[in-house]
């Protein structure tokens, strides 16, 4: 949206005070127990024992018979206490009755008849001398481990075999780091969810993108509203984004540790951002950055705790607002840091635009960033075939210079600059440009 001239705003924070800003009025969230079935990718947050030996009792490890002594040996029912000179029937896994002292493998043994022609087990087939040793095919009790044993400790990254040895252990949860959950305001009664719009209306892009990409940067996606565009609905969203108790998502999912709001950001009449806070009773923490695109994107934190993410309602504004502001908050509340800045060679050279931060999605083509094609705030074609973002500062880069960058959540980190040629090179050095003083005119942003 373009404010109109006379309306614009000097913005309080620079792109690099914004992102540190979003990280540090947050505090992590306290640790606290979740099912084994929502844990995966979770950080323990203290060690987790075994409740239980592994295995709890002794087992067999193969299919064949339980055997107690030498034989041949008299057949008994299948869990009774053996005598010498007993078996009974076991299949790999079953529990190892009493008296036995081994298992018999199923192609170890034969069952024939004694002399009186009884049905008796005895060795062959593909026995070896001596078998079964004492104790041999089976699986002792607490082999693996003892109650009490440490088996994931603090810090661990679950992985899918880690929840699986919890399992095994005995645990139906257990203490993570906090994450936080996030819901999605999404605005706009000119959208549709499917099929092709008309004229006057657009394809959510929200809706298939926002809940993906706060999981890569650290938070949990929660449910999605949808509301129109009149106050009355902003301020009625804001205030009803917890389950209702003793409703379905009551138990499933908690309270919402931060809401994400597509659109409403600028300073028209349709824009009601600030003046729901402001009622609701919240406090603005950032309001408007100096960068394009994404300048009006807004952070506020409401009197029960939420935070409130404000991203403008162009696509790409809205990302470029949300890897400013979104990532270094859900960091700081996941107990994490912010992803660090690293640097490449700019492809071009990019002009002075004093008193802006410019984030320009790049390609790497042949180890240079080269700005991408399709990167209006509107548009998301750049950014789906990007590399990175450029930060680029106020005074522009030139032509193999060192830029600023971060690689997107879902791509490749960014490959190392590569070192300096060992020969010195006389190059004329650039007076830096500096922006005018004075107030900066943002009648000409358009997201």
């Amino acid at each position: 949206m373009t404010e109109a001239p006379g309306e614009g705003h000097h913005a309080a924070h620079t792109w690099q005070e914004a992102r540190q800003r979003a990280f540090d009025v947050a505090t992590p969230i306290p640790p606290g127990p979740v099912s084994l079935a929502k844990a995966l990718g979770r950080t323990l947050a203290s060690d987790a024992l075994a409740l239980q030996d592994m295995p709890h009792y002794a087992s067999s490890a193969m299919d064949g018979w339980a055997v107690n002594g030498s034989g041949p040996w008299i057949l008994s029912e299948p869990g009774q206490r053996l005598a010498p000179h007993q078996a009974s029937p076991i299949v790999t896994g079953g529990l190892i009755p009493p008296g036995a002292k081994a298992v018999l493998r199923s192609e170890s043994g034969i069952i024939t008849t004694d002399d009186d022609g009884l049905p008796v087990l005895a060795l062959g087939g593909a026995a070896k001398p001596g078998e079964p040793r004492n104790g041999q095919h089976i699986r002792k009790a607490a082999e693996e481990a003892a109650e009490g044993d440490v088996l994931l400790k603090a810090g661990t990254r679950l992985n899918p075999a880690h929840i699986a040895l919890a399992a095994l252990a005995g645990l139906d949860h257990v203490d993570v780091l906090g994450k936080p959950l996030v819901r999605f305001l999404l605005t706009g009664s000119e959208v549709v969810e499917r099929g092709i719009p008309q004229p006057g209306q657009v394809r959510d892009t929200f809706g298939p993108q926002l809940g993906a990409v706060v999981e890569l940067l650290g938070g949990i996606a929660g449910e999605q509203l949808r509301v129109g565009d009149s106050y009355e609905e902003w301020m009625a969203a804001l205030q009803d984004t917890e389950p209702e108790p003793g409703g379905p998502d009551a138990e499933t999912e908690p309270p919402a540790d931060v809401v994400i709001t597509t659109g409403g950001t600028g300073r028209s009449g349709t824009d009601h951002f600030r003046r729901a806070v402001a009622e609701l009773g919240g406090r603005l923490l950032i309001d408007g950055i100096a960068m394009r695109p994404g300048h009006p994107a807004v952070l506020a934190e409401l009197p029960d705790g939420r935070f409130v993410v404000g991203l403008p309602g162009n696509p790409l504004a809205a990302m470029m607002a949300l890897f400013t502001v979104g990532a270094p908050l859900l960091a700081a509340l996941g107990h994490a840091r912010p992803a660090d800045v690293g640097e490449v060679p700019c492809g071009t050279t990019i002009d002075a635009d004093p008193g802006r931060t410019r984030l320009m999605p790049f390609r790497l083509v042949y180890g240079l960033a080269s700005p991408a094609q399709h990167t209006g705030p509107g548009m998301m074609r750049g950014l789906a075939g990007a590399d990175g973002v450029m930060i680029v500062p106020p005074h522009g880069v030139q032509l193999g210079e060192l830029v600023p960058a971060f690689p997107l959540p879902w791509a490749k980190p960014l490959p190392a600059p590569k070192p300096p040629e060992d020969k010195p090179r006389k190059t004329q050095a650039r007076p830096p440009r500096k922006a005018p003083a004075g107030p900066v005119d943002w009648s000409g942003l358009d997201a």
